[in-house]
């Protein structure tokens, strides 16, 4: 089967037959693969009337347990986003009331970001339609093949990381 990652390969060794190009077929299908994988999380979050930002928000504060909370400076190293980012998706879930903001009563100058009873609701209700799209995406692997390719794109990721913080 040829697709576009294969035309593309083909075209750099009729035009560049000296240089080894067989990293852009894994980089290039795994850019293609997220964009489509983004693409149908992005429907199933649509039907919930959130985006990939607000419901990471929500499941974060989900899955840091009772009481529900957390700064916004750990909310945005667990997205691993910017704090302007997490600003941002906070300001259109607040107006939601899918979270409410308070003071810190650690830190005065700081602040706690807290899932309401409606937020928490939400995140419960779109979670299992969220893992029923994930799991439609790897249905073309058996067990053996998903812990393979988790192990194999978990050492991308630490040599991706390494060269990033080198």
């Amino acid at each position: 089967m040829t697709d576009a990652v294969d035309r593309i390969l083909g075209q750099w060794h009729r035009e560049r037959p000296d240089l080894d190009v067989s990293p852009m077929a894994i980089i290039g299908r795994m850019t293609r693969t997220m964009n489509a994988a983004e693409a149908q999380l992005a429907g199933t979050f649509a039907r919930h009337g959130l985006d990939s930002g607000s419901f990471d928000v929500l499941a974060t504060l989900l899955r840091s347990g009772s009481p529900y909370a957390l700064n916004p400076a750990a909310l945005a190293s667990s997205a691993m986003v910017t704090s302007s980012a997490i600003a941002q998706r906070l300001n259109k879930l607040a107006d939601r009331g899918l979270v409410a903001r308070s003071k810190d009563p650690g830190d005065k100058r700081g602040t706690v970001v807290t899932l309401t009873a409606e937020g928490k609701a939400l995140v419960e209700r779109v979670l299992p339609d969220h893992l029923a799209t994930e799991r439609s995406l790897i249905a073309g692997l058996d067990a053996t093949e998903q812990e393979q390719f988790i192990e194999l794109l978990g050492r991308i990721e630490a040599n991706a990381t390494n060269a990033t913080n080198a």
